[in-house]
């Protein structure tokens, strides 16, 4: 056994590119790891930020939560550093997991169980990319997940590494393009830029200023655009990106690239052409837009690498970034956030290109009101009003108002509910919801105003106001280009109109089986959506095994929907705690279809459902359940 992790050990530590993990085939019935193997082992891939203690003796190896492999754990602090599980009880790891300051970062993934990695996951702030690997060669083949901004982060490294590979699986296939509704014409001229791209990439990557100690800053762009059904040909709402840019830093200056225009396919963004240095991309129009980004004129981008203190100002932006993955001292990221905040101000006057300016901007106002949400740096509802006043100042930043301002009314909500007083907390909800109209009237072509009208349709539902919270969701799906937000407002009215209807929901169960709530029928079901970040609700569900206990053999059955993000933290505490009625899944969480199919907004949510398949409560808890059931089933 020992020797046979330490071979392994050998062939990644030496520098050989392997994903062969069958020499892992270790079971929890045998002895467990060394700390010592436990820390030499590495991700499949490189540049992974994860904890790595210089002391090996304040490291444990303990037991998984569910026996189902080993845990390694700082001593001290109690922290993971490393996760080895065995997922489906063959006796063989398939989940080697890394952690950074106690939250997982990465994820190689044997789903195959072949002993070979087949998937990697970049978790936590890591970010969100998801790489299949389809012939277990250790390089991504295509990706499951990778935001806009993650996509232009890899062309810049695989240009940077002349790595073809990497950069043709950044690009939309043929098969992709089939199924986003576009015109034969348009998936044709798309499939010729990719097709050139892929042939001209090696020699374009040598043409280009990114060298092996270039470094991706950051990822600029107005907003995704959408070109609507039955619009320039197209037969499915398009999501697309167009001229964003990927800032870098080459040899003390930072360059800008233009990527061309990103497709949204499914969970993914995708590149169509290759990227342009961005003197070179001036004259660039979209695809499907003229564009919406506009490369920096020409002797502004020269202007703006000669002065050296907007240069000192993102080096010292990437500190402060990197600072705040690492520390959890509340002081200290208080003082981070103050510190961000100043360096995003100084670049922002600095910045003498609208486009990029913008993206400055609104970083400004995420910072801003992120950090006043979660406590962190309460001054910064101030800091949003003196930018409110600059922009309502300029002619040209003054349409970035309504962003702004939205995240300062967010940012102002949060921090008053903090301590109200004795009759605060309805004086700050009517204050809020004052706010949101006057917003929604004022900004109605906003990109936040569908959220806006969401949270005025929510607090209207909670306050038992069911006709007006039916308007609102209405308004949304009759005004709102997002179609996310248009499938919850659908869903949320069909779920306040449920009561006495019929209700059907149908989808794949944890294990992979086909569940239907007509295959219910004659039983009486409390359909739970729930998850395990959800105090209340696991409660209800400990209650809800009692009624089953008392009821289930009259004919009363819980149904669960989960909207846990990660199918793996459900699955665990599943096998921990055990529920034994079934669970739906889809990935997605609160933004699944599952979810949005009754516009579930909010967590505990529970529906009870008769024997004929009609709505009896659309919204009820354990305790409210017990007195239902009683009414049916003790009469």
């Amino acid at each position: 056994m020992q020797k046979r992790l330490i071979n392994f050990v050998a062939k990644v530590t030496s520098g050989i590119q392997s994903v062969c993990l069958a020499v892992l085939l270790v079971s929890p019935a045998m002895a467990a790891p060394t700390v010592d193997q436990a820390l030499d082992l590495r991700p499949v891939h490189p540049g992974i930020e994860f904890d790595q203690p210089a002391d090996k003796a304040s490291c444990k190896l303990e037991p998984s939560e569910d026996a189902s492999g080993w845990v390694l754990v700082d001593k001290e602090s109690g922290q993971k550093l490393r996760r080895f599980l065995d997922t489906n009880g063959d006796k063989k790891l398939d989940q080697w997991c890394y952690y950074k300051a106690g939250n997982e970062v990465y994820r190689d993934i044997d789903l195959d169980k072949n002993g070979r990695a087949d998937q990697y996951r970049w978790l936590g702030m890591a970010g969100t990319r998801w790489g299949i690997d389809q012939d277990e060669d250790g390089k991504i083949d295509r990706w499951k997940y990778i935001s806009a901004e993650e996509v232009s982060s890899e062309i810049v490294e695989a240009l940077k590494t002349k790595d073809r590979q990497r950069f043709a699986a950044l690009l939309v296939s043929s098969d992709e393009l089939k199924t986003l509704g576009l015109s034969s014409d348009q998936q044709k001229k798309i499939a010729k830029m990719t097709d050139s791209a892929r042939k001209k990439f090696l020699k374009h990557a040598n043409k280009t200023k990114i060298g092996k100690d270039s470094s991706w800053t950051n990822f600029s762009a107005t907003r995704p655009g959408t070109i609507p059904a039955g619009n320039n040909g197209v037969t499915k709402d398009v999501i697309v990106y167009e001229n964003a840019v990927a800032m870098f830093h080459n040899e003390g200056v930072h360059e800008q690239l233009v990527l061309g225009t990103l497709l949204k396919v499914n969970d993914a963004w995708r590149l169509t052409q290759l990227p342009e240095m961005g003197r070179d991309a001036n004259d660039a129009a979209g695809i499907f837009f003229t564009a919406a980004h506009e490369a920096a004129p020409r002797g502004a981008t020269d202007q703006a690498q000669s002065d050296a203190k907007t240069q000192k100002w993102l080096r010292e932006l990437e500190k402060i970034d990197k600072a705040m993955t690492s520390s959890d001292d509340p002081k200290d990221i208080t003082r981070l956030n103050e510190d961000r905040a100043n360096v995003l101000e100084k670049i922002i006057a600095a910045s003498p290109d609208e486009a990029l300016r913008a993206n400055w901007i609104h970083q400004l106002a995420d910072t801003l009101s992120a950090a006043v949400q979660t406590g962190a740096f309460p001054e910064g509802t101030e800091r949003l009003k003196l930018l409110i006043d600059r922009l309502q100042e300029s002619a040209t930043d003054v349409t970035h108002l309504p962003y702004v301002k939205f995240r300062y009314l967010s940012a102002n909500y949060t921090q008053l509910l903090q301590d109200p007083d004795e009759d605060g907390f309805h004086k700050i909800q009517e204050g809020w919801l004052r706010d949101l109209e006057g917003f929604v009237n004022e900004y109605p072509k906003s990109q936040d105003t569908g959220e806006a009208m969401l949270q005025l349709a929510l607090a209207k539902e909670f306050a038992g106001q069911d006709d007006k919270a039916k308007d609102w969701y209405a308004r949304i799906v009759d005004t709102s280009g997002d179609k996310i937000l248009i499938a919850k407002a659908t869903g949320a009215k069909r779920r306040l109109d449920s009561v006495g209807q019929g209700l059907e929901l149908a989808g794949k169960t944890l294990d992979g089986d086909s569940l239907s709530l007509s295959k219910y029928r004659g039983k009486v079901v409390a359909l739970q959506f729930w998850a395990t970040w959800c105090e209340p609700c696991l409660n209800d569900m400990k209650e809800l095994k009692r009624l089953v206990a008392r009821y289930g053999s009259q004919g009363f059955t819980p149904i669960g929907v989960n909207l846990d993000a990660d199918k793996s933290t459900v699955t665990a505490f599943l096998k921990e705690n055990r529920y034994p009625w079934p669970h739906m899944y889809e990935n997605g969480g609160l933004d699944s279809r599952l979810a949005n199919e009754l516009g579930v907004l909010t967590l505990p949510t529970m529906l009870l459902i008769n024997k004929r398949g009609k709505v009896i409560n659309r919204s009820l808890h354990a305790g409210e359940l017990h007195e239902e059931l009683e009414k049916i089933f003790d009469k």
